[in-house]
């Protein structure tokens, strides 16, 4: 099965993360088929960048996404649709 989630990098304590297609048999650190964005969750600069086309073409193909992976797709849209503000889009800021 292919899956859509998060790889883990950064240093200890400074975690940073790419959002990458892989063989759910890969490990987590393991090799990638596609980079489809990257999530930053430090909270002065918490970053969220999601390639939507490459997303979208994924999961015409029968990937899955993890629940992490669904959670910020679905806060990245909250984000779009309500102007940015966390706030309205019932985050917390």
């Amino acid at each position: 099965m292919v899956l859509i989630r998060l790889k883990r990098l950064g240093s200890t304590r400074k975690p940073f993360y790419r959002v990458v297609v892989t063989d759910s048999r890969n490990r987590k650190a393991g090799a990638y088929l596609d980079l489809l964005g990257i999530y930053d969750p430090k909270p002065k600069n918490d970053v969220l960048k999601i390639e939507k086309d490459k997303l979208e073409g994924w999961l015409k193909k029968g990937a899955q996404m993890t629940p992490k992976v669904k959670a910020l797709v679905r806060r990245l849209k909250d984000e779009t649709a309500g102007g940015g503000d966390r706030k309205a889009a019932g985050g917390q800021a």
